[in-house]
């Protein structure tokens, strides 16, 4: 089986393309990706002269790009992890999100379709559903409420490729997960920023009251489940992913800082973000049932592999947070209208 992976370069895509070479040996895999700022080939030195693997820098919202990655190779199936996805730049400028998000979603939904794949999995978000409440879970059949652009173009993208299904009779599955972290995260997101402050003994940025809550997932365990999508996944369906390790914002940096030997001082709050969603979490039984599926690493030995992969990789980090990323770091954390206050807590 030939598979396009679409975003294999960043967090995520390029953990599925490693986990599907190290455990699929029958599997090709063809890997799509612009290279943005949070693309980075490097992700993937591990597995860049194996024979199955071949990358091809694209734009999922070019016809012409899809099309010739189409016609360049026979693509048995689609899994589309191409995407913008950190909520604070789609505040900033939504257009980039509806762009890739749901155009480039379009672009090859219509090339799938031409072309006959036998399964096309998109992957989403926990996102799409929205703010959870104190207690309770999302299923699959939560409503769709999303706060955020870049959670609203998911859905759209969601939406879009169910009806593509439901009109063509492509066969979709759609794959909506809790957070991911884990090796090669770049560091816009909550953990590898808390991480690589850390290390350097810079501040902590945490929204609001830090009392946000998150699933966490280690990023292995989704790649995992979205093999099982791809392999057993039913055309029309969507499935959630998640492990049950719910932790608030200020529950995840305390534990970093505690594997880290640092003190609590580096905690800084600092203004909330516009739209934060206070609460997600996962009803994921519907795939234990169907596909025996479980998550097995849990939060503590996941944080504990993550940091060690940060620990062995300056080289990497330094690359990454060059004088772009440290501009956007600038405007989201320290230039805030607003810094609460220095955390005081023990």
């Amino acid at each position: 089986m030939k598979i396009l992976v679409t975003g294999g370069a960043g967090f995520i895509g390029s953990s599925f393309v490693r986990y599907l070479l190290r455990t699929q040996p029958g599997i090709e895999i063809v890997n799509l990706d612009l290279l943005t700022y949070a693309g980075n080939l490097r992700n993937l030195e591990t597995v860049s002269n194996d024979p199955r693997y071949q990358f091809v820098r694209g734009d999922i919202a070019s016809s012409n790009d899809v099309r010739a990655v189409f016609e360049g190779n026979r693509i048995d199936a689609v899994v589309n992890f191409a995407a913008e996805t950190h909520v604070d730049r789609s505040i900033e400028d939504a257009s980039p999100f509806i762009r890739t998000n749901i155009d480039g979603t379009r672009c090859l939904l219509q090339q799938a379709l031409q072309s006959g794949v036998s399964k096309f999995v998109q992957i989403s978000t926990d996102e799409v559903y929205g703010s959870l409440g104190p207690v309770g879970a999302f299923t699959e059949d939560s409503p769709i409420d999303p706060s955020s652009p870049y959670s609203a173009s998911k859905a759209g993208a969601d939406l879009l490729a169910m009806a593509f299904h439901k009109t063509y009779g492509l066969p979709v599955v759609i794959t909506r997960c809790s957070n991911n972290y884990g090796p090669c995260q770049f560091p816009e997101k909550l953990v590898p920023v808390l991480i690589t402050n850390a290390m350097d003994d810079k501040p902590l940025p945490i929204y609001g009251d830090g009392l946000n809550v998150r699933e966490w997932i280690f990023a292995d365990e989704h790649s995992r489940a979205v093999w099982l999508a791809l392999e057993r996944g039913k055309a029309g369906e969507v499935y959630n992913v998640g492990s049950g390790h719910e932790k608030t914002n200020i529950e995840v940096v305390k534990e970093i800082l505690r594997l880290l030997g640092k003190p609590d001082s580096l905690i800084k709050f600092v203004k909330d973000r516009p739209g934060h969603d206070r609460r997600y979490a996962i009803d994921c039984s519907k795939i234990t049932r169907e596909w025996n599926w479980s998550a097995e690493v849990d939060f503590a030995r996941g944080l504990a592999e993550t940091i060690e992969w940060y620990r062995t990789n300056q080289e990497w980090i330094r690359e990454i947070k060059n004088s772009a990323y440290l501009s956007y770091y600038d405007r989201m954390y320290t230039r805030r209208d607003q810094t609460l206050a220095w955390s005081k807590q023990d």
